[in-house]
């Protein structure tokens, strides 16, 4: 990939972009608690090829969610359970609208 190739990618919200640092830094903690939600198996960071862990911007927004439940009491096993469960709802809700949408529509195909 050249560097105008990876330009592209920036808009990329699974594009792994931020090594631990700088992920640790943008979300206002330590690179340990981006292991610990890994270690939760919340995100599962890419590696680059030095084997250095890199950050996508959905992982990060995730750790995030993750980090707000961690500061109101919550033990990071629980935080990381629950940011699982939401992701798991909203993903079943988006998928319940649309058949609701095909089932009052029945003859809006593609075809």
């Amino acid at each position: 990939m050249t560097a105008d190739d990876s330009y592209g990618r920036l808009d990329d919200d699974d594009y792994p972009a931020y090594t631990m640092g700088r992920a640790a830094a943008m979300l206002g903690t330590t690179p340990g608690f981006l292991r610990a939600v890994g270690e939760a198996r919340l995100i599962t960071p890419l590696r680059s090829e030095g084997g250095h862990r890199r950050y996508s911007r959905y992982q990060l927004r995730i750790a995030a969610r993750a980090r707000e439940l961690v500061d109101q009491g919550t033990p990071i096993e629980a935080a990381c359970r629950i940011v699982i469960l939401e992701d798991q709802l909203e993903e079943a809700q988006r998928i319940n609208a649309a058949y609701r949408r095909a089932a009052e529509h029945p003859h809006d195909t593609d075809d």
